[in-house]
């Protein structure tokens, strides 16, 4: 068994084969393999899907286009979560990310899509030198320089973990301005379940709830595991609050909603991106997730009229035989960057290593679906940007048919 320090170390070990594999690649038949990490298994599985389906079609795209002359892309996925944890799992994560590093031809990865996952990982891909970006993890102390030491140990803490998303330093806030200036909430109560995700959410959005003037009368944290929450939802009944939030995923979070429905049922409830899905819509059910407020950390592009997005989505669908919804998008631009990087080396004759791509990065603007995209000296994009939906059910439509179910109404309030 390899303690964490000596897998770092191994990470590390493999990271200089890896650049001069890339190199060598790079000078012959110039095949570029990216790594796709997603929550594949569990209950995220079917926002998984989405989110690992954007990015192979950016690559798809860029192949069929040309976009790199004398480049093609290949990838290999990989799935982090299990069916002993019920969800992502950042012991499968770490593993995932420990293959990909001892892999020479991965010079970069898409992924991946729960900060609970990108804590485990994103130690490993540091001292292995390989990017990554995602399109949906959102804990902000991964790219936060105060914790560098401990999430990007290697080459004095400089960045590998790159978003085509904001933060929950910025999503939870900006719902909770939400709450006090549209709700007009007064005495909420909030719950998390206890993961990465879910507690950082749900703290932000206390804080900026607590300055709104929102009575907050408790936090509590749920078992994902637990059947039952009815104790603490009684608990919560008897202190009458108008307002309930819950940062978290959809394992912990469709058992909240039916139960919820049942002892709190005429007040405001919401959470953030990790119930917006699929999957909380079918495990909570109708009418339960009727009226549930949600946001995800980016703009509402899904179903647009416009002439790129448009495109995507009759690519999308027509590959994939699905409806991609927003971190399907953000996934398609975290592998387009991911191209345009390459892109950038190969015009300046530079070997496409692992390194080189943190370092073009750092130093680009790419136009992609969701508009202009760069990154800032951590690796968050700064575009902060907030979305906020309402669950309004459209019988005409199939349960799972997020783009139907959710209802956007927004851009929240900034912080």
């Amino acid at each position: 068994m390899l303690t964490r320090r000596n897998s770092i170390k191994a990470a590390a070990g493999v990271a200089a084969a890896a650049t001069l594999g890339a190199a060598s690649s790079a000078q012959a038949a110039q095949t570029v393999k990216i790594a796709i990490d997603a929550s594949l298994t569990g209950a995220d599985a079917a926002s998984a899907l989405r989110v690992a389906d954007g990015a192979i079609l950016a690559l798809d795209d860029a192949n069929a286009a040309n976009e790199v002359p004398g480049v093609t892309f290949t990838y290999e996925k990989f799935d982090d979560g299990t069916a002993t944890a019920g969800q992502y799992d950042p012991a499968q994560g770490a593993i995932n990310a420990r293959k990909m590093v001892a892999d020479p031809s991965i010079v970069a990865a898409v992924g991946p899509q729960m900060s609970g996952v990108g804590k485990a990982m994103s130690p490993i891909l540091s001292a292995g030198h390989l990017i990554t970006i995602t399109p949906s993890s959102t804990n902000p102390d991964i790219t936060n320089p105060e914790f560098a030491s401990i999430y990007r140990p290697a080459d004095n803490h400089a960045p590998v973990y790159f978003r085509t998303v904001t933060t929950d330093a910025y999503q939870g806030p900006n719902m909770a301005n939400f709450f006090a200036e549209t709700l007009k909430a007064k005495k909420i109560f909030i719950l998390d379940d206890s993961g990465a995700y879910g507690v950082g959410i749900a703290n932000a959005f206390e804080g900026q709830a607590k300055k709104k003037g929102i009575q907050v009368l408790g936090h509590e944290k749920l078992d994902p595991k637990n059947p039952d929450y009815t104790a603490v939802l009684t608990k919560i009944k008897s202190m009458q609050p108008d307002s309930l939030y819950y940062g978290g995923v959809s394992q912990a979070g469709a058992k909240l909603a039916k139960q919820s429905y049942q002892i709190l049922p005429h007040i405001h409830k919401g959470g953030g991106d990790g119930i917006v899905g699929a999957d909380f819509l079918t495990a909570g059910g109708f009418p339960a997730v009727e009226g549930w407020y949600a946001t995800i950390a980016g703009p509402h592009l899904a179903g647009g009229k416009g002439k790129a997005i448009g495109a995507f989505t009759q690519r999308y669908i027509s590959r994939f035989k699905l409806v991609p919804d927003d971190y399907a998008i953000t996934s398609y631009d975290a592998a387009w960057v991911i191209v345009q990087a390459v892109k950038k080396l190969v015009a300046e004759k530079k070997p496409i290593t692992r390194d080189n791509i943190r370092s073009a990065l750092l130093t680009i603007t790419v136009d992609t679906l969701q508009g202009p995209v760069s990154f800032d000296a951590n690796g968050d994009i700064k575009s902060h940007v907030v979305s906020v939906f309402q669950i309004k059910r459209d019988p005409s439509k199939p349960l799972s048919d997020d783009m139907a179910q959710y209802h956007y109404i927004g851009a929240a309030p900034q912080a």
